[in-house]
């Protein structure tokens, strides 16, 4: 008898469905920072409409981010029920190491593998701030690019700065 077949598979990894207007993101676990109720962000004069706000976590402004705006997906606004998903920034900006994501509803765990993840390759232009289509097991969802977000987060505080 074989070992192999109870050893953990290093290729898993564990992920988060989470759902937003027009869709659902597929993201890693380890880049999110924490669950939020929705609050009323505060007001950032003349920010692009998929930039809600900032919020206040733990001593930071962060910047509220409507990824279904962003994206051209729908007209997301947040509301009863609505989460905030502040999730770790990855371009290594000390003074913006998070940014928040508006969801509807909890984010799920999911288990990521080789074997139940699919790019969808199709001739189709990706919308802003997604790097690939993907299905997960019949999950269609989409990868953000987060570093791509980022940097248009930034860019549009240094605008209204």
């Amino acid at each position: 008898m074989s070992n192999q077949a109870a050893a953990p598979v290093e290729n898993d990894i564990r992920g988060v469905l989470i759902q937003v207007a027009g869709g659902r993101l597929l993201l890693p676990n380890a880049t999110i920072a924490e669950v939020l109720s929705y609050a009323e962000p505060d007001a950032v004069p003349d920010a692009p409409d998929w930039l809600l706000g900032r919020i206040r976590w733990r001593g930071w402004q962060l910047p509220l981010v409507a990824f279904a705006r962003l994206a051209g997906l729908a007209k997301e606004r947040g509301g009863l029920g609505s989460k905030v998903v502040v999730l770790r920034a990855l371009g290594g900006n000390p003074r913006a190491p998070y940014f928040a994501l508006l969801t509807q509803g909890f984010p799920r765990l999911v288990t990521v593998s080789r074997d139940t993840l699919m790019v969808v390759e199709d001739n189709n232009p990706l919308p802003n701030g997604v790097q690939a289509r993907v299905l997960l097991n019949e999950d269609a969802a989409f990868l953000p690019d987060l570093g791509a977000i980022e940097d248009q987060i930034g860019a549009a505080m240094a605008q209204i700065a």
